[in-house]
């Protein structure tokens, strides 16, 4: 099963061995001292774009928030590998997408995997269009999923179907099919400055593991949507 992603313990633990204050890590982060003191808690679950913030304004890659564990600099030439099995890998989930990030015990990588579930299904329900440097292909696993630019008109995506854009374009996906609609994405460029769903946070409850692909979790917050409408 996916282990639920906890970075508020870690920025803790990072703000305190630097002996900063809350006020400090706002002014670095952007972010209010009552959302950070709300995360630090374990209160609010955080969307992407606030990981990435936090990664940014503390100077740190954006795994370190998953682990406090040292990683050495990325050279030219590593061996390095990371294997995710099924049902592994962190969770971020709001009301508009469920997002499991893989391979995050890997720092300084070149580009982000993540499998993704949709759950908006209005552009209505996103604060503002995502954006972030680099590029971005998607693959569409199953369903059906319109993608919303600022630039073009909406695109709708079948199971199969796949695209490659400039990320730095506002963007959101929404899901336009009967059942669930589940991708796989992969953003280039700095992996701190890669800003991914945005929306509410959703609690997570636990649910038994199953047999069928991987994402357990996010597979169980899918079902939990359509028992609640």
């Amino acid at each position: 099963m996916h282990t639920k992603a906890k970075p508020g313990s870690v920025l803790k633990s990072l703000r305190l061995a630097r002996h900063w204050t809350l006020a400090e890590v706002s002014r670095r982060t952007g972010l209010p001292v009552s959302t950070l003191s709300k995360v630090e808690n374990d209160k609010m679950s955080l969307s992407y774009d606030k990981l990435a913030r936090i990664s940014k304004g503390l100077d740190i890659d954006i795994g370190q928030l998953f682990s406090l564990d040292n990683a050495p600099p990325l050279s030219l030439v590593t061996g390095r590998r990371s294997v995710n099995r099924a049902g592994e890998g962190w969770l971020i989930e709001t009301e508009t997408y469920a997002s499991a990030y893989l391979a995050t015990d890997l720092l300084n990588k070149r580009f982000v995997p993540i499998y993704v579930e949709v759950h908006a299904r209005s552009p209505s329900e996103f604060s503002e269009m995502i954006r972030h440097a680099g590029e971005e292909y998607t693959f569409v696993i199953e369903g059906a999923v319109e993608l919303h630019t600022d630039l073009y008109a909406p695109v709708r995506l079948n199971a199969g179907d796949s695209i490659y854009f400039d990320s730095g374009m506002g963007h959101v996906y929404v899901s336009v099919g009967e059942g669930p609609c589940r991708l796989i994405s992969i953003c280039s460029g700095e992996e701190s400055q890669i800003i991914a769903p945005v929306g509410p946070a959703k609690e997570t409850a636990s649910a038994p593991a199953e047999d069928t692909p991987s994402l357990r979790v996010v597979r169980q917050a899918g079902r939990r949507r359509a028992d609640e409408s």
